[in-house]
Formats: structure tokens, C-alpha cells, sequence
């Protein structure tokens, strides 16, 4: 009998629909399990929750959350929880989709998961933003816990909202439990090196694939979109290792400088105007002429769907290596690879994150924590293994390296559900 689609997602499907279709790409690679790939086009679960919060001058406002398990086949559900203005269920579904993939892939020992609220941070005062992360994790509490699902930073969310939530939790259920979330303050139980961590994996792992085709990072162009923690964190690690940052995009502008931009200094001017638009030190450029622009490597470390079939043929880089998580649609994927393009697919590139915050899961559980360079040493084995197996995949099948990683880790995720079988 044929599996029934998905009904709540409506006619358009969104993000769900570019995570599904690259699940679609990889069957013909699982041999035996191939049967079993449907089970990553369904989510364990959804959880839509209205959160009410009262404001500061007395009323009440109301704002839709999302918790999703994608699937938990290899350990309790993993994943952020994003503050948004454009979440939507089809979002919070995809990113947890690339959560199990991701996690799989890096050989973690955790399901994939997703949170989100709609809402616009920037409009809501800390205390606002208080009660609505405090409301919001009592309302998913039914699913969380230290071996159930352990939310983490993302999008507009960080330390401070994760000692909230954690807070939260505790009290509810009576006791403290550091482990229920990652990404903490560094006196709740964090762990050093967190914050950069999603960064320096995508430094990692950009540098682990230029090695492979005999390019250098020491002197390599780089442009980087969003200057975000992810983008910037990325920006200095390749600028330690001497390559020059030439170009940089958020969401106020995009700026530019042949000769190389100082990350360092770039963001003390971000703390303070909050974008680079008007950075003193580099030319402003048009939006779209970022995409085009002669550079080594390209790190798209904002949202989602920002390399399209619109703009992929302008891509002049090496190496796209993905920050942010699904930034490339799969007709963009088919452009790139056409024109030479290597893509490090974020399920690799951007897994620094969810590798330390297994890092600060571990330490939380046995009350012992390591050091920012063990943290960092173990990051870098842990991600450049990884890498090492998607690249060898991808050689013997001749594959993108987004293919082989999904390979992979659907053929882990896949072969824990064959030997743990269906109940009742």
C-alpha cells in the first residue's frame, strides 16, 4: 500500500520540499534500506504551540512556536530554536531534517530536531523576550529533556535564552538539569569554545576540501554572507590562517575590499551601527554583484535558499562551504556542479555547533569539563573524519559530496531503525 502525503504542510511545501527532494536524490545509492527512506520524508512528530506573553505595558500578545522531531532513531532529538519573523512549520521541519542528517553524518549520537518561534525579536524588550522563551519552553516542556530533546542557540537565539530555557525546565520539574540544553552560559554548565564552534567547523572543514583539490588557504579570497556568530566566527578563523576576507553581506548592505577586510575590526563596527553598511574601511557593492565576485571560497552563512538557479550561474568561487543550513536549492546544486563548483553541503560545513554541544552535553552528564584547546582538538578530529568519509563516498560512487554525506548518514540513520524495528 502506498504511504499517504503529508497533509498539513498545504500545496506549498517550502523548505520541506527542497529537504525531501534531496532525501529523493539519495535512494538509488541505500541498496537494502532504500525501502526505509520514506520513514525521513514523514517527522516523528509536530508541535504547534500558541505562546502567549504579556507585554510590558500590560497587554497581551500572541505568537505561534514550533517544535519538531524529525526522527530519533539514534538518540533524543538535537536541534536550535530559532526567532524569526518568517518561521514557518515547513522551515522548522526542514531544519530538522538536516538535523538527523547532520548529526548522523558526523556520527553523533542524537535524532534531528527543530524550534521556532514567529516572531521579530528586535521589536520585544529583554524582559518581553524573557517571559516569551519561559512561556514557550513550558509549553514544548512535554518533549524535552536531557535524553529526549536538548534545544540549542540558533537564529536570533544564544547563551541568554538558553539559560532560560534551561531555568525554565528545571523548575518544572523540581530539580537542575544543565543538560537539558546546549549553547549555556559557561557558568550553567557550558562549554569553551561553543561560540565560535559552528564558525571554526566551517574554516574546518572548507580548509579539509581544499586540501583535496591542491588549493591554498594562505592568500585564498573569501566572501562571506551574513556576519552573524557563524559568519564572523568563520571570517576569523580564515583570516588567522591568512587568507583575505574581500567581501561581507547581512542584512544591511554588502561591503567590499579587494586588499582584504580585518573580521576583527569589522565587528567592533557591527557591535556598534549593527551591520556593515557604512564600514569606513571597504566600498559598499550592489547586492547581487556579491554572487559574482572572483573568490577562492564563498560561505552563504545566513538563511536558507539564498543560492537559487537565479543566481547560481554567477558563482565564481572554488568552494561554496555552507554556513547556514539549506542554502542551496537543489536546482542551484545541479548549476554549481555543472560549472565545477565544490559545495561543502552544510550537514558537514556548518556540524561545529552541534559537535561541541554534544561536547557540553557529555560534560554536563559527568560533571567534568575539558579545555578550550581539547575542545577545539576534538572538534577538528571529529569534523575532518567526517569529512575524510563523505570525500571517500563521494569518489567511489561519483557523487556530489551533498549526496554522499546524505549516504551516509541515512544509511546509519536507516540501518538503526532495520535493527530496532517497528512496535507494536
Amino acid at each position: 500500500m502506498k504511504s499517504e502525503p503529508l497533509s498539513y504542510l498545504g500545496k506549498d511545501g517550502g523548505p520541506w520540499e527542497i529537504f525531501t527532494e534531496q532525501v529523493d536524490r539519495v535512494v538509488p545509492y541505500l541498496g537494502r534500506l532504500a525501502p526505509l527512506a520514506e520513514s525521513l520524508k514523514r517527522p516523528k512528530r509536530v508541535l504547534i504551540v500558541d505562546v502567549p506573553v504579556r507585554l510590558d505595558d500590560g497587554s497581551v500578545a500572541y505568537f505561534e512556536g514550533y517544535r519538531v522531531h524529525h526522527n530519533t532513531a539514534r538518540g533524543p532529538a538535537k536541534g536550535g530554536v530559532r526567532y524569526h519573523p518568517e518561521v514557518t512549520l515547513s522551515e522548522v521541519m526542514a531544519l530538522a531534517g538536516w538535523m538527523t542528517i547532520k548529526n548522523a553524518a558526523v556520527g553523533l549520537p542524537y535524532g534531528g530536531g527543530k524550534g521556532g518561534i514567529r516572531v521579530d525579536p528586535r521589536k520585544l524588550s529583554p524582559g518581553e523576550l524573557e517571559r516569551l522563551t519561559r512561556r514557550y519552553t513550558s509549553e514544548i516542556g512535554i518533549l524535552l529533556g536531557p535524553d529526549r530533546d536538548i534545544p540549542a542557540p540558533d537564529v536570533n537565539t544564544g547563551e541568554r535564552e538558553m539559560a532560560w530555557m534551561m531555568d525554565t525546565y528545571s523548575m518544572n520539574v523540581g530539580r537542575t538539569v544543565p543538560g537539558v540544553v546546549t549553547g549555556k552560559p559557561i557558568a550553567l554548565g557550558g562549554s569553551l569554545g561553543r561560540r565560535d564552534a559552528t564558525g571554526r567547523g566551517v574554516f574546518i572543514t572548507a580548509a579539509a576540501a581544499a586540501e583535496k583539490i591542491g588549493l591554498q588557504v594562505e592568500g585564498a579570497r573569501v566572501a562571506i554572507q551574513g556576519f552573524g556568530n557563524v559568519g564572523n566566527a568563520a571570517a576569523r578563523a580564515f583570516h588567522d590562517h591568512g587568507a583575505r576576507v574581500v567581501a561581507v553581506q547581512d542584512h544591511t548592505g554588502t561591503v567590499y575590499n579587494e586588499a582584504g577586510i580585518d573580521p576583527y575590526d569589522l565587528l567592533r563596527y557591527v557591535q556598534e551601527f549593527g551591520g556593515v553598511r557604512g564600514y569606513p574601511k571597504a566600498e559598499p557593492l550592489p547586492a547581487a554583484d556579491f554572487w559574482g565576485l572572483p573568490v577562492e571560497f564563498l560561505v552563504p552563512a545566513a538563511l536558507e535558499k539564498q543560492i537559487t538557479e537565479q543566481n547560481a550561474w554567477r558563482i565564481r568561487a572554488r568552494i561554496v562551504a555552507e554556513g547556514a543550513n539549506g542554502p542551496t536549492t537543489p536546482a542551484a546544486d545541479d548549476i554549481l556542479l555543472e560549472k565545477g563548483v565544490l559545495v561543502v553541503p552544510d550537514v558537514i560545513a556548518n556540524a561545529g555547533g552541534v559537535t561541541v554541544s554534544y561536547f557540553e552535553w557529555v560534560q554536563d552528564f559527568n560533571s567534568y569539563f575539558w579545555t578550550e584547546e581539547e575542545i577545539n582538538a576534538r572538534l577538528e578530529r571529529v569534523l575532518r573524519n567526517a569529512f575524510g568519509a563523505v570525500w571517500q563516498v563521494a569518489q567511489e560512487k561519483k557523487i556530489p559530496l551533498r549526496t554522499a554525506a546524505y549516504v551516509v548518514a541515512a544509511t546509519r540513520v536507516l540501518e538503526a531503525q532495520a535493527l530496532r524495528g517497528l512496535y507494536p
